[in-house]
């Protein structure tokens, strides 16, 4: 009984968050790339990509905030335009941006998603790349 009491918590708790899914273990809001690039098409969302330069000049998404993760934490101040309103992190696969999304809530960030999957994903759903 506590094992379905539990389930119907958690999917409750996915239920509200809507389109956002909540890893239940980790607390990380996460999006799909279609979902990011939704949001970020009708400039509801920015896309803050942690990646190392090297990776960046490799490929990124067109008009995404490039800030590897080592400075993150110097230039949040170029972020705090951005405090109150949807951030979606993003890096290879979804490992360092999980990161950066916690400092972003640690710093006061209210509306931090991960992009789930991360560039891997965002590419195998055949969204725009430069």
């Amino acid at each position: 009984m506590r094992v379905f009491l539990k389930y119907c918590q958690i999917s409750s708790l996915i239920f509200v968050m809507g389109s956002a899914v909540v890893h239940a273990n980790e607390e990380i809001a996460s999006v799909s790339p279609k979902e990011a690039a939704t949001l970020y098409a009708d400039k509801k969302a920015v896309i803050v990509d942690v990646r190392d330069d090297s990776e960046w000049q490799e490929t990124h998404i067109p008009g995404a905030i490039h800030i590897p993760l080592a400075q993150l934490d110097s230039r949040l101040s170029e972020l705090k335009q951005y405090q109150d309103s949807p951030v979606i992190t993003q890096c290879r696969s979804g490992g360092r941006s999980a990161k950066a999304l916690e400092i972003l809530k640690s710093a006061g960030f209210s509306k931090v998603y991960n992009l789930d999957g991360g560039l891997i994903a965002w590419d195998k759903a055949g969204l725009k790349t430069e």
